[in-house]
């Protein structure tokens, strides 16, 4: 069976800025990385070099069918101290989206993708009463100059992130060994956080970056830095859709798990929806489930297909979680993430077959979705993991910077051209 679907659908790929820019020296995560004794494999060093590659990058996107493109932009590089605003960085991302605009490539900017000036970190980060007026202002500034050329932007890339940090690192204890998504291989932490503390001058008890796990007070933040971006974004750049991305699990129980699993639904997404309330759209990512059970949350299957991650292969997950945040929501969804850490290509295009088909019956039964942004564009750095992950369409030579585009990638582009699965 055909499955068609609306000619104005957004077909796409995604990247954050420190994952494939390289050389993000203002950023937090860049002195985090540089630090012995952490939980870095590596450091993100040039990464994929796209801030100098982006226009071959986005040439290519467009060239395989594809018509939208997510990625965020940098706050170190746009503000790399305090009130002090880099006229060259805005101006590189202008040219990113002029690249974006010659290739007829509809970008989807972020304006915060986990990684945070360093500066911040040393005022409190995202613990301090300060940082949402910060980050506002810092939004204010980025689309007063760029905003024309952004139709859609999101405020804050997977907000409820901390969450799911705090419910690892509670299991890691509990075990005693590593959980998938990080490497946890802490027998130094304190040391490395003493280092840490002294690099950004502050307590090691008072190194709050974005990814730190959640608190009452750290959600606090959060929300107010989003509802106070949209503020200030909405006056300087009206016509701008607004929104803000989450990573959720397609959430599931056997007997006797409902409760816990209505807890994870809380949240991980339902404790966010009254600050979402006057955004335009909602960016929803999905990689897998979780299935809870009466003692909490189950393991992934005896037998299952598990991915690089260690996440259960589970590409119909996205069907479900659209339909969740549809159900509870009634706002726009672009798919600002989907896809699968694997060294099996032919693995990955199975995965972007059967998520979108998940997708295309969602649209059929009125759901608005408005795109999917397939993660990633390239391979790239995965944060604590380092390079080793690869969720990329198009493989990368770090050696020479060359881009290679995989046989998902030309699938992928073959189903956006046709708009048919």
């Amino acid at each position: 069976m055909t499955r068609e679907f609306p000619k104005q659908f957004l077909w796409g790929a995604s990247t954050a800025a420190h994952q494939v820019e390289g050389n993000n020296l203002n950023s937090d995560y860049w002195l985090m990385e540089s630090i012995p004794g952490g939980s870095f494999t590596e450091p993100s060093g040039n990464a994929v070099d796209h801030y100098n590659l982006y226009r071959g990058d986005i040439g290519l996107l467009a060239g395989l069918g594809l018509s939208a493109y997510r990625f965020s932009i940098e706050w170190a590089r746009i503000e790399p101290e305090e009130g002090q605003f880099d006229e060259s960085a805005i101006q590189h991302y202008r040219d990113v989206l002029k690249a974006c605009n010659e290739y007829g490539v509809t970008p989807i900017v972020t304006l915060h993708h986990f990684t945070s000036p360093h500066w911040l970190i040393r005022e409190g980060g995202w613990h301090s009463e300060e940082t949402p007026a910060r980050f506002a202002r810092y939004c204010e500034y980025v689309m007063s100059k760029l905003g024309d050329a952004i139709p859609y932007v999101c405020t804050i890339n997977e907000a409820n992130m901390p969450v799911g940090i705090k419910k690892i690192m509670e299991r890691y204890k509990e075990a005693g060994n590593a959980q998938v998504g990080i490497n946890t291989d802490m027998s130094n932490i304190q040391a490395y956080y003493a280092e840490l503390g002294k690099a950004f001058g502050v307590s090691p008890l008072e190194v709050h970056t974005f990814l730190a796990p959640a608190t009452d007070q750290g959600m606090e933040i959060i929300y107010r830095a989003h509802t106070e971006a949209r503020t200030a974004i909405r006056k300087v750049s009206p016509n701008t859709q607004i929104g803000i991305t989450m990573s959720l699990f397609d959430v599931q129980s056997v007997p006797g798990g409902e409760a816990l699993a209505a807890e994870e639904l809380h949240e991980e997404f339902l404790q966010f929806l009254p600050y979402l309330e006057e955004d335009d759209f909602f960016g929803l990512q999905n990689y897998t489930r979780s299935v809870y059970g009466p003692e909490g949350l189950l393991p992934v299957p005896e037998g299952a297909e598990t991915t690089q991650m260690g996440y259960e292969y589970y590409p119909q997950g996205l069907e479900s979680v659209i339909r969740v945040a549809h159900e509870h929501l009634k706002k726009p969804i672009v798919v600002t993430e989907n896809g699968v850490g694997t060294d099996n290509d032919e693995r990955r295009i199975a995965f972007i077959d059967r998520a979108l088909e998940g997708v295309h019956a969602c649209v059929a039964d009125g759901i608005p979705v408005l795109g999917y942004m397939h993660w990633s564009l390239l391979d790239n750095f995965e944060w604590q993991l380092g390079f080793s992950k690869t969720f990329g369409l198009i493989a990368v030579d770090r050696t020479t910077q060359q881009r290679f585009p995989k046989k998902s990638a030309y699938h992928y582009g073959s189903i956006a051209r046709n708009r048919t699965i």
